[in-house]
């Protein structure tokens, strides 16, 4: 059987701007040949399985369908259950912060390269830490993320990357969705 695979998409919502209920968005994903397609809370969390080629090209499929439908473009990163639960494993922030009420995952699409990676100001917001491994750059906001100056903005312009970030609450309970599916 195919493995469990993770869409993130960013920047969608419920209500407002770039509005997309989730059941149209499920369907875009079983219309483009996805199986055991479900989605978890109102953000753009997608968790399928499919072919390994068609898991490669799933990114362009669903953007272009929402492109088509809705009028906006939407970034779409995927990873595995294997790779989220790397993702968790390697959380160098988890220890001190167990509970884990300020940590958060920025997902890249791609590997930063690592003259850009260590470019980064670790003083850009006082009080907050980050730590950049593979694909995957950790946070940890003791102050919240909404008041971090670490933003996908930032990544994405400072790396040449595409990013979405998702609370650890919400990487942890994908994981546990992911490995329940794979069962």
């Amino acid at each position: 059987m195919n493995d469990v695979n993770i869409a993130l998409l960013r920047g969608i919502n419920v209500g407002g701007r770039n509005r997309l209920p989730m059941k149209d968005l499920v369907a875009m994903f079983v219309e483009a040949g996805c199986e055991e397609v479900r989605s978890y809370i109102q953000s753009g969390n997608v968790l399928f399985r499919s072919e390994q080629p068609l898991t490669e090209s799933i990114p362009s499929l669903i953007s272009k369908a929402i492109q088509d439908s809705f009028g906006y473009q939407v970034p779409i990163i995927t990873r595995t259950a294997a790779e989220f639960g790397e993702v968790v494993r390697a959380n160098p922030f988890a220890i001190a912060n167990p509970d884990g009420d300020h940590l958060h995952v920025v997902f890249l699409a791609s590997q930063p390269d690592p003259a850009l990676a260590e470019s980064l100001d670790p003083n850009r917001s006082p009080g907050d830490e980050f730590a950049v491994l593979g694909r995957e750059i950790y946070l940890n906001c003791p102050d919240g993320y909404a008041r971090t100056r670490l933003t996908n903005s930032y990544f994405d312009t400072r790396l040449s990357a595409t990013s979405t970030t998702r609370n650890w609450r919400t990487v942890l309970k994908l994981l546990e969705l992911a490995e329940a599916t794979e069962s």
